[in-house]
């Protein structure tokens, strides 16, 4: 394999609490707007809404415990 010819650039500093917490704003959001639109969309659009919130608490569990070990 060939050496690069340029060094990789340096990696970006970001926190990434902040990015998940506007993630869960933004399904929040979709939930709000899936629930007032009530039957004229599939549930499954509900159940995606939850689940991503969901996740997203889970990543910011994993996140938390990861700083203290």
């Amino acid at each position: 394999m060939p050496a690069p010819t340029r060094p990789s650039p340096p990696p970006l500093r970001v926190e990434t609490r902040r990015v998940v917490l506007v993630g869960m704003v933004l399904w929040a959001v979709a939930l709000v707007v899936v629930l007032l639109l009530g039957d004229r969309l599939d549930r499954v659009w509900t159940w995606t809404c939850v689940c991503g919130l969901v996740l997203a608490a889970g990543g910011l569990g994993i996140m938390r415990w990861q700083k203290q070990g």
